[in-house]
């Protein structure tokens, strides 16, 4: 019963942060995007509590089933009922959670603050307030908040993630690292902090690192595509082709309609000189979204490394018209190739 302390933190947050350093920055959509249905949660609440009024606790259980079932909305007419009949620290908690699944994070954000006010030792309601104001991009109150949670329970992993996920945003990468070496040292088997810390360290350009902790939540999550996606772009990186393919080619087996994986491998086959598998491979990335002005910008430089000019110019024409700067110096080489000038 209830609705939670735990909020679908990565689903909420998805992997929205400052690009690695890897190729194709566009192309890498990290968890945290495309990565918005992974299934951990903040704290369950603790229930109905000491709420007396027969009336309030029915509503408040409604509203918790209302809840459970993704209703967002209904939920929150339930516990304001409830709220208005015997106002309760768990009413505001779970309002401010519905309101937080539905992106409503002022409202969110101002029943955490209502719970807090009641119970100021109360450290799930500063993580999920914490995790709001990550949302906003209000990275410091949200590291405010987290320090609070922190400060009350030690033990408190999620705050440990919430403050680092905040820490990351604002580039402070080593806080964000300490942060999630917490993390995994309060829950070893917990993926999501691994790759999480991998991408820290990626940010630092420290690669091999950030294979070791990509390599763990692989091993703790084996069907974790974008994962895969990830450190084979830094074997790409790294010059390390036949690794960055195998990487490419089991994300595309685990999640064949993943883009970027297509996109990278493509661009790994180029650089291996493999020009028909990158042209294939990017032919599939346009199939998936043909609006991905980048992928007609590769395509053309792998057609006219083959000579194919006539279908260079095409790609160059469609990356164009979707807004992509196509190098100047591909484009001087292809009109001297071709005897064309577009």
């Amino acid at each position: 019963m209830g609705t939670g302390e735990r909020l679908d933190y990565d689903r909420l947050h998805g992997h929205r942060s400052r690009k690695a350093k890897v190729l194709l920055h566009s192309f890498l959509i990290y968890l945290l995007s495309t990565f918005l249905l992974l299934t951990f949660f903040f704290a369950w609440a603790h229930g109905q509590g000491n709420i007396v009024n027969k009336k309030a606790v029915k509503h408040y259980k409604q509203g918790n089933a209302y809840f459970d079932k993704g209703q967002y909305d209904l939920a929150i007419s339930e516990y304001t009922k409830a709220i208005e009949i015997e106002p309760h620290v768990e009413m505001y908690f779970n309002r401010g959670n519905a309101y937080h699944y539905k992106g409503q994070y002022d409202q969110a954000i101002a029943d955490y603050t209502k719970a807090i006010t009641i119970d100021p030792r109360y450290t799930s309601a500063y993580q999920n307030r914490g995790n709001a104001y990550n949302q906003k991009g209000q990275y410091d109150q949200a590291i405010v908040d987290c320090s609070k949670a922190i400060e009350i329970n030690p033990k408190y992993a999620l705050a440990y993630k919430t403050r680092g996920w905040a820490y990351m945003q604002k580039g402070q990468d080593d806080q964000a690292i300490s942060d999630y070496t917490k993390v995994i040292e309060l829950d070893p088997k917990y993926a999501l902090a691994y790759s999480t810390r991998g991408e820290a360290y990626l940010n630092k350009g420290e690669h091999d690192k950030a294979i070791a902790d990509f390599t763990k939540a692989i091993e703790l999550d084996p069907k974790w595509a974008m994962v895969y996606n990830i450190r084979g772009a830094i074997y790409m990186n790294k010059g390390e082709h036949d690794k960055a393919i195998a990487d490419f080619t089991k994300a595309i087996e685990l999640d064949p309609k993943l883009a970027v994986a297509y996109a990278n491998r493509g661009v790994t086959y180029g650089r291996k000189n493999q020009y028909d598998k990158a042209i294939t491979d990017l032919t599939k990335v346009i199939e998936l979204d043909p609006k991905l002005a980048v992928a007609y910008g590769l395509r053309a430089v792998a057609y006219f490394v083959k000579k194919e000019y006539d279908k260079s110019w095409e790609d160059v024409k469609k990356a164009q018209n979707l807004g992509y700067q196509v190098d100047p110096e591909l484009l001087e080489e292809l009109r001297k190739a071709s005897g064309r000038q577009n």
